[in-house]
């Protein structure tokens, strides 16, 4: 039985993950932690080789430098940290972020980046109704992402790596930035919802105690989802009406009953103008 999706015109407000969930740039995302990575492990011999599997497990929805070495601490591999200006080249978590960044500002930047149809028409219609909207993003780039896929005015607020990175929120699984990111709305997270497809991400925002959280599956797997948090999930976000069928139906309900209150109110006009004529003729008669 499918999962019930729940009302996101009722929300007091919906939170949206980025990458994977409103632009496809999760694909840019791993294809450039690929490239990045296969040269790493390759120079520095380590072992099993990097895979798809490695990105949702130890890098997807997380902050670029924790990502990094969550990944090498599985491998067993301990470098410096290393500061947030370390150039590309440098071995230590920051340089191997930044190189990576640096790949994936490269990809944006020729290829370009464009909404998921199913997401651009949900999250047009929900700012169309009035519902407020934001970002909840581990990426540096979400601000640029966001402009470049021509959505950016629609959210009222975007918690994203800089913001993390500024107010010290701790990455994903923790519920640090879709905590921000509600308090940021103005908006209870009880009563609010939160759409994600990584498995970090999904257990941030059940841990900041939103009301329903959806699950994105884009490679993450369904139960993988389920099992951190995700009320319910989906494929893609075309699965929601972009329609405020509670609205709609009011609306028909209201328009029925004027309809019948004109029809009440015209009856006794005509009732009258029958009888007046009727008298009319026994006058003449």
């Amino acid at each position: 039985m499918p999962d019930a999706l729940p009302d996101l015109f009722r929300a007091q407000g919906v939170l949206f993950d980025l990458d994977g969930v409103l632009t496809p740039t999760a694909e840019v995302h791993m294809r450039a932690w690929k490239a990045v990575f296969d040269d790493v492990f390759a120079a520095w011999d380590i072992e099993p080789p990097y895979t798809d599997a490695d990105y949702f497990d130890y890098v997807d929805g997380k902050k670029r430098y924790d990502g990094v070495s969550s990944l090498l601490r599985h491998r067993n591999v301990e470098i410096p940290w290393g500061s947030v200006d370390d150039p590309p080249e440098a071995d230590t978590v920051c340089g191997i972020g930044n190189r990576k960044n640096a790949a994936f500002a490269a990809s944006l930047r020729a290829e370009g980046i464009a909404p998921f149809p199913g997401s651009l028409a949900l999250v047009q219609a929900l700012h169309a109704a009035g519902v407020p909207l934001g970002v909840v993003s581990s990426s540096k780039n979400a601000e640029e992402v966001l402009a470049a896929a021509g959505i950016r005015s629609y959210f009222r607020v975007v918690v994203d790596g800089v913001v993390a990175e500024r107010e010290s929120l701790a990455s994903k699984p923790a519920p640090d930035m879709f905590r921000a990111g509600a308090v940021a709305l103005g908006v209870d997270p009880a009563l609010s919802v939160a759409v994600e497809d990584a498995t970090s991400g999904v257990a941030s925002a059940a841990a900041a105690g939103f009301g329903a959280v959806v699950g994105v599956d884009r490679g993450a797997g369904a139960d993988a989802l389920r099992e951190v948090g995700a009320t319910v999930v989906v494929d893609d976000l075309d699965a929601f009406p972009t329609t405020d069928a509670a609205a709609s139906a009011s609306a028909e309900s209201d328009s029925a009953a004027s309809a019948s209150a004109a029809s009440d109110s015209a009856a006794p006009t005509e009732s009258a103008a029958s009888i007046d004529s009727a008298s009319d003729s026994e006058e003449t008669a």
